[in-house]
């Protein structure tokens, strides 16, 4: 692994903090991807790809998952969003966003939607 881009190490200490909080949706998302349960392909959760770190990220598609809550929905935290998606698309990561409301609502939707992004 890239260690320039992935895991950098002053982030680990942030990186298991996140993974130990997670919120109750990425919970419930995490519980559908882990152990390849979807179509057999690995997801590592919290995981930091420069100095951003994704709520999901599946290495062989290189995909990132993202959840989005009510901290997402003011104009400081989608600029910041939307900076960190053009890093990350410019380094060539696919990268999908979800509502945690939708996740609750409708997860069968939501992993559908991520299975049409694998090759």
């Amino acid at each position: 692994m890239n260690s320039e881009l992935f895991n950098k190490k002053h982030l680990k200490g942030y990186r298991k903090e996140l993974r130990n909080n997670m919120t109750k949706a990425e919970s419930y998302l995490w519980k559908a991807l882990k152990r390849k349960q979807l179509n057999e392909r690995k997801f590592r959760r919290q995981h930091s790809i420069g100095n951003y770190i994704v709520d999901f990220y599946c290495p062989s598609e290189n995909l990132i998952v993202e959840l989005d809550g009510e901290v997402h929905m003011n104009t400081v935290n989608q600029d910041y969003d939307f900076k960190r998606s053009v890093f990350l698309k410019s380094k060539g990561f696919k990268l999908v966003r979800f509502e945690n409301k939708v996740v609750f609502e409708n997860l069968d939707m939501v992993l559908d939607a991520i299975r049409k992004e694998f090759k």
